[in-house]
């Protein structure tokens, strides 16, 4: 909804990816957030962000409502936003390994992004509908209405037990050095562990080349290519979601699957479509291919967070997470690249250019790390 005022008020898509980029700002402080949710609970770390979900949505509601809604006033709250946003996956796939026996991560992750996805579809198909009819301020009001719901609902859920004491923090200067220390065992773990080098990988390269042209983009391909309104993006945005969930069903239903196999296959699948997408111009076959970028999409990214749970050590994985969350910073690099090389050789070429490029590297990766992610009796291959 927030991309769509954006581009209707200014008209410009270069804004429209700064508004997209400005939502993952907070990608770099993710393994500090991780490394806070590993001390305080990620239960209680998760209804503190939903918390201040609900007031930034609130204010956002009240500015319009009185008519002081400006595309600069948008831009400084989904800034102040994206500084905690971008941590709330990882922070939610941590608390479930905390939750979940090893054996059954691949179903609970999966079934875990079956009510995003689910969400996800039903705000595209009425969120753009009713920002027409209603308008941004009374939509709004119903966004901070369902964080608050959100907020208590999480605060609802027994805290899991903590399987590794966290040691309390010295009251002088050493503290701040202790903090370093553990910051850094995270990120050092992430990156050593059996697959998890790849996993990241996988992740930043994604963000960077191919979530650009299934989200932030999207208004402007609804506009300027289908010649489409809000609830033509709500169509669009509601079909990769749907393959979205069709995927994590599907994962969440399916036992002994190779994860490591499945992440090489699925991105490389993702990219394939990615490929095809950019070159349609009719709208129900553009849907359908959305829908099945969606499905490789969603199979993808639930094996990386499956390799990632499956090898941190229980009072890491939140600062894990925080890492995998950190790759998101390839998103807001690969929007504002878009959006100048769109200006510069076409929307078409540079769609182009993104999946050719992600499939090379998505190759790459697989010849790189293939002792970790093919053989059968690899970690990450584990049923």
């Amino acid at each position: 909804m927030l991309g769509w005022y954006i581009l209707v008020e200014t008209g410009s898509v270069l804004l429209l990816t700064i508004l997209a980029s400005l939502q993952y700002v907070g990608t770099l402080v993710a393994p500090v957030l991780g490394m806070i949710g590993d001390r305080m609970g990620h239960r209680d770390l998760l209804v503190v962000l939903r918390l201040t979900y609900t007031a930034l949505a609130s204010t956002i509601m009240v500015l319009a409502l009185t008519g002081r809604l400006a595309p600069l006033n948008v831009m400084i709250i989904v800034a102040i936003m994206g500084l905690i946003r971008s941590s709330d996956l990882g922070i939610r796939s941590a608390l479930l390994a905390d939750i979940m026996p090893a054996k059954q991560l691949v179903g609970a992750i999966g079934l875990s992004r079956t009510t995003q996805d689910s969400a996800r579809i039903a705000g595209a198909l009425t969120g753009a509908g009713l920002f027409a009819v209603l308008g941004i301020g009374l939509v709004y009001a119903a966004v901070a209405s369902l964080y608050l719901v959100a907020a208590i609902l999480m605060s609802c859920l027994t805290r899991p037990e903590r399987t590794v004491a966290t040691m309390d923090l010295p009251a002088n200067s050493r503290a701040v050095s202790k903090l370093l220390d553990e910051l850094k065992e995270g990120i050092v773990c992430a990156w050593n562990g059996p697959g998890m080098g790849a996993a990241l990988c996988v992740a930043f390269l994604a963000n960077l080349t191919a979530f650009p042209f299934t989200g932030g983009l999207l208004p402007y391909i609804a506009r300027e290519i289908f010649h489409t309104d809000q609830t033509g993006l709500g169509y669009l945005s509601a079909s990769f979601a749907v393959g979205s969930l069709i995927g994590s069903i599907t994962l969440s239903l399916v036992g002994g699957l190779r994860i490591a196999r499945l992440l090489i296959g699925a991105t490389l699948a993702w990219y394939a479509m990615l490929l095809v997408f950019v070159e349609i111009r009719t709208m129900p076959v553009a849907m359908a291919c959305l829908a099945l970028a969606g499905i490789a999409q969603s199979m993808s990214m639930i094996s990386a967070a499956v390799i990632l749970m499956r090898t941190a050590s229980a009072h890491l994985r939140g600062r894990v997470m925080g890492v995998r969350m950190m790759v998101i910073y390839g998103l807001p690099l690969g929007l504002l690249a878009a959006g100048s090389l769109i200006d510069l050789i076409g929307y078409s070429a540079t769609g182009s250019l993104y999946a050719v490029s992600g499939f090379i590297a998505m190759a790459a990766i697989a010849v790189r790390w293939r002792a970790d992610l093919w053989p059968l009796h690899a970690p990450a291959n584990a049923r």
